[in-house]
């Protein structure tokens, strides 16, 4: 969040959370200095003297605003951060395949048997179905994996006290997340130094904002605090919590599914938009792509083509509660991927245009180990594509002059390595 991601950079995390897009002014005398020259810098002092009142207000108090907010050093970094786009262009395909690689789908198979106890008590007390829960976690952090890696998380209050203060266009709810996330340290649910997530504050096994944390955040472990960090009790049963109240979602339902279209179809109907039963749809000629039977008929569903030529998929008010922790279609489309995958679902039938399949973990570890060879630095051999591994990639075809440089760590990258020279 967007967005970390063990397997590929992403800022997808500010998508879901009702964040930016595009670049966004700065205040001057931030913009001239780094983070030590605002810290000492008088506006800023005045600021947070001034927000002190607002924060009180909102029932933050006195000892633990003065306590964290007069020693706070905002973190400048945050706004180079929060304009900087990705330096590569994704197809649909890429985005999917990079998010559900095969390092993410084993370590999930491994996550879902290591604590199939507890989905099966959130499935019990949301109706959230586990491999969904699954996808999401890793999405969100590769299964915790990344949560306190320094090269992704940084601390959240100097982050959002420095977008609070110096980020014009959306700065009342930036003044709220640091609000929330003061009111955190009061409640005694977490110490400043332990808040660790994303730029824009997201953190934890899922990614919880502030403001999620507290309204949605569930005690689920009964340790006295609702926690997004440590055992993954509570953050999975926040984020089933969220996906239940906020997403809607329907126990009992599927996501949607993978269809095939006969030959004559009538594409105009495939609008994204209009609702019709599974019964319905398979009256018009749509029948699973993997030829079993639409299991709950009376479900109703859109069809959905994302991508001309590509697969076709029905999805229901589930896929709608994905979306709405990330407001992609990518995303979305690639969590409950993820999540069947996990599950022991094989990929797409119908594969995207100009799509390749998903390299196994063993030939992304020699695209590693050749790049490597070659001088190009992947920060390691270890089968999963990190912002390292992209970067060195994206050189490496501009190098030999493949088109495009997209530092897609695909099976054409594979093949150009395995040549000489």
């Amino acid at each position: 969040m967007k967005r970390i991601d063990a397997d590929f950079p992403r800022l997808t995390d500010f998508n879901r959370r009702a964040l930016l897009g595009g670049a966004l002014g700065i205040a001057a005398n931030i913009a001239l200095g780094g983070a030590s020259l605002a810290a000492q810098s008088p506006a800023f002092a005045r600021w947070v003297a001034n927000f002190r009142g607002q924060a009180l207000a909102r029932g933050v108090s006195e000892a633990t605003y003065d306590r964290v907010m007069n020693g706070v050093t905002p973190d400048t970094e945050v706004y180079e951060l929060q304009r900087k786009q990705p330096e590569f262009t994704e197809q649909m395909w890429q985005y999917i395949n990079r998010r559900c690689s095969d390092w993410r789908v084993t370590t999930g198979k491994e996550r879902a048997r290591e604590v199939s106890g507890l989905l099966g008590r959130l499935e019990n007390d949301y109706g959230v179905d586990r491999y969904a829960l699954l996808g999401l976690w890793g999405m969100e952090s590769s299964f915790g994996d990344v949560i306190e890696n320094p090269k992704y998380m940084r601390k959240v209050i100097p982050a959002l006290a420095a977008l609070a203060y110096g980020e014009p266009r959306r700065r009342k709810y930036w003044e709220t997340e640091l609000i929330n996330a003061l009111t955190i340290v009061d409640r005694g649910w977490a110490q400043p130094a332990a808040m660790i997530g994303s730029w824009a504050g997201a953190m934890g096994h899922t990614q919880w904002m502030p403001e999620v944390w507290l309204k949605l955040g569930v005690d689920y472990d009964k340790d006295g605090r609702a926690n997004p960090f440590g055992k993954p009790d509570d953050a999975l049963a926040g984020t089933a919590r969220y996906l239940r109240e906020r997403g809607k979602w329907r126990p009992g339902e599927i996501w949607g599914c993978e269809v095939r279209m006969p030959a004559g179809f009538n594409t105009n109907l495939a609008d994204n938009k209009s609702f019709r039963s599974y019964e319905k749809w398979q009256a018009l000629g749509l029948r699973r792509a993997d030829g079993t039977a639409f299991a709950r008929p009376d479900d109703q569903v859109k069809l959905w083509v994302p991508v001309g030529g590509g697969p076709a998929f029905l999805v229901g008010q589930n896929f709608r509660a994905v979306y709405s922790y990330n407001p992609s279609s990518s995303y979305a489309l690639a969590l409950v991927h993820l999540g069947d995958l996990i599950r022991g679902n094989g990929g797409f039938r119908q594969q995207f245009p100009g799509g390749e399949r998903v390299p196994t973990l063993d030939e992304v570890k020699e695209i590693q180990r050749r790049l490597t060879e070659r001088g190009f630095k992947t920060d390691g051999i270890d089968g999963r594509t990190g912002s390292d591994t992209v970067k060195a990639i994206g050189a490496f075809q501009k190098s030999v002059g493949m088109d495009p440089v997209d530092g897609y760590a695909g099976l054409k990258v594979l093949a150009r390595l395995r040549q000489p020279g």
